[in-house]
């Protein structure tokens, strides 16, 4: 039997995720502690930080701010830019750039700022994208580890020591490296938390005919060139009060542009519009521990008073877990054709990686699926 939290909808399936005596998670407590944040002081912190690493002659960029087509990085850029900063956006490039990615990264531009958009060879990509659907059931593998490495590898190159991150993901959706005292992300944070999901980069020359060199947008520059550089990262988020769907309110104000309708798999229509492949990682997310988007949703909204518990957990049954036919209006086909996969084969390693304990099967033992290939979790008792 799958446990839920008794605030939210999370369920204790999701990895570092944690209920205590009394049912409640430890994201929901992360949240619970930060209510009793001074934002002032932690403000005049933030403050501090900055006037320290602001280039004093103007000869350099004040700080590297990891931008995508997202909203968070709208706000983050804005927010900045108030803060009298001069930073140099850089983007690590979505594995599969949505039409509305683009437009909101060329937003992010006319705010005012210098930027630097890195795009990994495309042919490596589609191969890293294969290895992680395959292997480790992530079809963006790669944008998940060049998210992290290219901006740091561009610290290094220009000399810049601060990179400004957004949010904690640990802190937003539970996990061992919530602890406020843990703001900076380092190596260690990339290795631990960063989503590499024991596919490590140093095991992938030789494989499919990669190679080192096409490894190097993926990988984290020496210890020896960081401390050169003194590189230190640090999130927005531990300093400033942090909520998405009022950074998203920011970055509409600021030319942000969300997508016409609920985006599948979710509950809001401002989330995870860069990337064609955001619909097939949640899916995954689903079949491997029995929640998707929309339960993350749900439960920040919940967190914050914008949604009863009881709406939540009808929008997850409702949205929760849908098979990927589409993303923002493209064809599943059509996002697996760099891939070199079929529908059929992605249908056969997604059940490879489904966690039959979750859903219900037939008298043989195989999964139950419906005409559209959804399946029925065992378990909704929340």
């Amino acid at each position: 039997m799958i446990k839920y939290c008794k605030k939210c909808v999370m369920p204790d399936t999701k990895p570092n995720l944690y209920l205590d005596e009394a049912g409640v998670c430890n994201a929901c407590r992360s949240y619970e502690n930060r209510k009793e944040v001074n934002w002032v002081e932690r403000r005049e912190s933030l403050m501090l930080l900055l006037d320290k690493y602001r280039s004093k002659d103007r000869s350099n960029w004040d700080c590297i701010v990891p931008v995508s087509g997202g909203k968070d990085s709208t706000f983050q850029v804005v927010r900045l830019l108030q803060l009298g900063m001069n930073p140099l956006c850089v983007t690590a490039s979505t594995c599969d750039l949505t039409e509305v990615g683009r437009k909101n990264i060329e937003n992010i531009k006319k705010l005012g700022v210098d930027y630097l958009e890195f795009s990994p060879n495309p042919l490596v990509r589609a191969k890293l994208n294969y290895i992680g659907l395959t292997r480790v059931g992530d079809i963006s593998w790669p944008e998940h580890v060049s998210i992290f490495t290219i901006p740091v590898r561009v610290a290094v190159q220009y000399n810049i020591p601060l990179i400004i991150w957004g949010e904690n993901s640990q802190n937003e959706y539970g996990g061992p490296a919530a602890d406020s005292e843990r703001s900076i992300l380092d190596r260690r944070w990339l290795e631990e938390f960063g989503g590499l999901l024991g596919l490590r980069v140093s095991d992938l020359p030789g494989v499919e005919d990669i190679s080192q060199k096409d490894l190097i947008p993926y990988t984290y520059p020496s210890d020896e060139e960081l401390k050169r550089v003194g590189v230190t990262g640090l999130f927005l988020g531990y300093y400033l009060p942090w909520d998405g769907y009022s950074n998203s309110l920011l970055a509409q104000a600021h030319g942000f542009q969300t997508w016409y309708k609920i985006t599948e798999g979710s509950i809001v229509n401002y989330e995870n519009l860069d990337n064609y492949q955001t619909a097939i990682h949640e899916f995954f997310k689903f079949i491997k521990f029995g929640f998707g988007r929309a339960s993350d949703h749900a439960s920040l909204h919940i967190r914050r008073g914008r949604l009863t518990r009881e709406d939540g957990i009808y929008l997850v049954k409702k949205q929760d877990g849908k098979f990927p036919w589409t993303y923002l209006d493209k064809q599943l086909s059509e996002i697996l054709r760099p891939l070199g996969m079929t529908v059929e084969e992605f249908v056969r390693v997604a059940d490879k990686f489904t966690n039959k304990k979750l859903f219900v099967k037939d008298s043989r033992g195989n999964l139950v699926k419906d005409k559209d290939f959804n399946l029925t979790k065992i378990n909704y008792d929340n």
